[in-house]
């Protein structure tokens, strides 16, 4: 059944040539069926036991489990379906054509992250699945680039517990074992709006915002100082401002003012603990 799969480059190309990019924006997302439909059949070809599951909330995505081997424990290895949108004014090549040049391959989704099945496929070619003392999964995602829908809805679903997983995402051939986590937050303060001409009448959200960002400011300050993790190259967890939005006139008083930020926390960092110093910090 091996001999059917085919040449690793040829994997390799049908799956760059199998648009699955994840956006939020509706006219750019897509789904990643028939990514997932490739996947299963090498799979089922090599003699996998293969679960396809649709991800609820999502506009027609799907994970996929390949399984093989019984057991506890085992061997996960496991990576996204989908890539991000691209600039057609940033490509001298055709990002669904996998391109050789200078003995390395272009497209989209080359090295983040399609190439990871195309090895596995390969490696896999000359093993006897029959054999293995214990369980190998090859577990694809979707929705990693966006939403994180796919992993998010396994992780809740799934009694799976192998012993180790390996995510074949790119680390420029380093083995990479733990990664800060992620965190958008939204700051609203309400104001009373009112004209400009009588401040007294109204309450400025923005002047609220200015005091609130000088205690976040303090804090971001004392997550640099207190917490560190040296095998990341910015040791210590960062905070973003990343766009501030309030008012509607030059000559009214701001009623609303929302500030979208993120963290970078550290591996051990909870989200309970975060919003709590988040919290604390905003309430002096």
């Amino acid at each position: 059944m091996k001999n059917v799969l085919p040449p690793f480059i040829e994997i390799y190309r049908a799956l760059i040539a199998t648009p699955s990019i994840s956006a939020t924006e509706e006219s750019l997302d897509q789904s990643n069926a028939s990514l997932i439909t490739l996947l299963a059949g090498w799979f089922s070809d090599l003699g996998f036991n293969v679960e396809v599951q649709p991800v609820p909330g999502t506009r027609n995505k799907f994970n996929m489990l390949a399984s093989t081997g019984h057991g506890a424990g085992g061997l996960l290895l496991t990576g996204h379906t989908d890539t991000v949108p691209f600039d057609d004014g940033r490509w001298t090549r055709d990002p669904f054509t996998l391109t050789e040049h200078d003995n390395k391959l272009y497209g989209l989704g080359t090295a983040d992250m399609k190439g990871f099945f195309a090895f596995i496929l390969d490696a896999l070619r000359d093993v006897d699945v029959t054999k293995l003392k214990k369980p190998l999964y090859i577990l694809a995602t979707a929705d990693e680039e966006t939403s994180m829908a796919g992993a998010r809805y396994f992780s809740e679903t799934t009694a799976l517990r192998p012993d180790c997983a390996i995510i074949g995402e790119p680390t420029s051939l380093q083995p990479i074992r733990a990664h800060k986590g992620h965190i958008s937050n939204v700051v609203r303060v309400l104001g009373q709006s009112g004209h400009s001409s009588d401040p007294a009448r109204g309450v400025n959200a923005i002047e609220l915002m200015h005091d609130a960002i000088g205690h976040i400011m303090q804090l971001r300050d004392s997550l640099k100082t207190r917490y560190h993790y040296e095998a990341f190259t910015v040791p210590y967890p960062t905070l973003n401002l990343g766009h501030i939005h309030g008012g509607d006139a030059s000559n009214r008083i701001c009623a609303c003012c929302e500030l979208h930020m993120d963290i970078r926390p550290l591996p051990g960092m909870t989200l309970n603990d975060l919003n709590g110093l988040l919290n604390d910090a905003l309430a002096r």
